[in-house]
């Protein structure tokens, strides 16, 4: 990274550095709405996007010290000029988050089935909050070099503690999904794998190769079709972002296949749906996650189909 000379005396410069330092330390503890909105104001200035993103490469600098616990070589950067306020605030947080590193990195690992209904949250050691849908899946497990997670069906959403030395990997099948500190939600049915970014940046390979990846940053979101092995992505509205924390979802011109596989994340048994050109209907609507036979009986008023009882019990969706 280039460091920009001039007069590292400013009086200006070092409150830049030292808000760039505060901002640090509020992304490393899961910042509510409020302060990731405030928080993208500040970055929206030129002069604070660098201070903040000088800073965080000298954490990890400073990070490496620690690694060892005893004096190691810094990496040799170009022109490694630090700016006094900027290198004492670092200093300063490093020995303030010091005190937490031995605990974050305590080697945990839980399985976690969710039941049929409800949203259930869990707060993970490293500092970083699990939310878990119904009807899904998960294996955690930390060490003290990695973090993952195991999404073997459902959905969850992380909003992930900050950790440059140990990212955070989500996994489901091949896919993978890398993130440092954000929030985002991943959703794995029959027919989808679903990435959607509320803030941050995430790395997104759905076939855990690198030369397939997709990077996200927030209000994003990448829908893999597991059949076709087809990626495409869309921009979202803040809210849309794991809404069904909430118990409700409101969506509008949503393709019928992926409205299908969401709610049968619901239902004991899952809604089958129609081969064919059906898939592509638009959708729109509200879901009551704890009501989703609402919405299929609603959708024939929608939208041009039908609901045909099968033999074996269970749904299928057809056109009419």
């Amino acid at each position: 990274m280039t460091r920009f000379p001039g007069n590292h005396d400013d009086p200006g410069t070092a409150q830049i550095d030292s808000e760039a330092a505060g901002w640090f330390a509020r992304n490393r503890n899961s910042p509510d709405r409020a302060t990731r909105k405030a928080f993208e104001a500040w970055m929206a200035h030129p002069a604070h996007a660098r201070a903040y993103a000088e800073f965080e490469e000298l954490w990890v600098d400073l990070a490496q010290l620690q690694q060892l616990s005893k004096p190691i070589a810094l990496p040799q950067r170009r022109s490694p000029v630090w700016r006094p306020a900027l290198a004492v605030a670092a200093a300063v947080l490093c020995t303030v988050l010091a005190v937490n590193l031995g605990t974050s990195r305590t080697p945990y690992v839980q399985q976690v089935a969710a039941q049929e209904q409800g949203a259930r949250a869990f707060k993970l050691p490293d500092g970083s909050t699990l939310y878990v849908n119904a009807n899904t899946q998960v294996q955690i497990d930390f060490s003290a070099q990695q973090r993952d997670i195991y999404l073997q069906h459902g959905q969850l959403y992380l909003e992930v503690a900050a950790d440059k030395e140990r990212p955070l990997w989500v996994h489901s099948g091949a896919a993978k999904v890398r993130v440092v500190g954000t929030a985002f939600d991943v959703r794995r049915g029959q027919r989808q794998l679903v990435v959607s970014v509320a803030h941050g940046q995430v790395a997104f390979s759905p076939d855990g190769r690198p030369a397939e990846l997709a990077l996200l940053g927030a209000r994003q979101q990448a829908i893999y079709d597991l059949q076709k092995g087809t990626l495409r992505q869309q921009s979202l509205d803040q809210d849309d972002v794991a809404d069904w924390r909430s118990g409700r979802l409101a969506f509008r011109n949503r393709d019928l296949a992926s409205l299908v596989d969401e709610l049968n994340l619901y239902r004991r048994q899952p809604v089958q749906l129609a081969e064919g050109p059906l898939g592509a209907y638009k959708v729109s609507g509200n879901l009551d996650v704890n009501d989703p036979d609402a919405l299929i009986k609603a959708l024939p008023a929608l939208i041009p189909v039908k609901t045909v009882a099968q033999a074996n019990g269970q749904l299928k969706i057809e056109a009419r």
